[in-house]
């Protein structure tokens, strides 16, 4: 399957979820905060950007 730069985005930005998600529930260390500070506006965006990935990604698999 090819995947166009938007779908590239987005499964980066899930993976990159996918794996904050995984650091936090076995350490409890958020990655994407400790990079990007705990509250910064940076880190709510990645947040953000990370559940529309996943929106997307269930809208493009059940459109099929």
């Amino acid at each position: 399957m090819k995947m166009n730069g938007l779908e590239w985005v987005a499964w980066i930005l899930m993976v990159v979820g996918g794996l904050n998600w995984g650091l936090v529930g076995l350490f409890g260390v958020d990655a994407v905060a400790w990079v990007l500070g705990m509250d910064s506006m940076l880190s709510q965006v990645v947040y953000v950007l990370v559940g529309l990935s996943a929106l997307f990604w269930i809208w493009k698999t059940f459109k099929k």
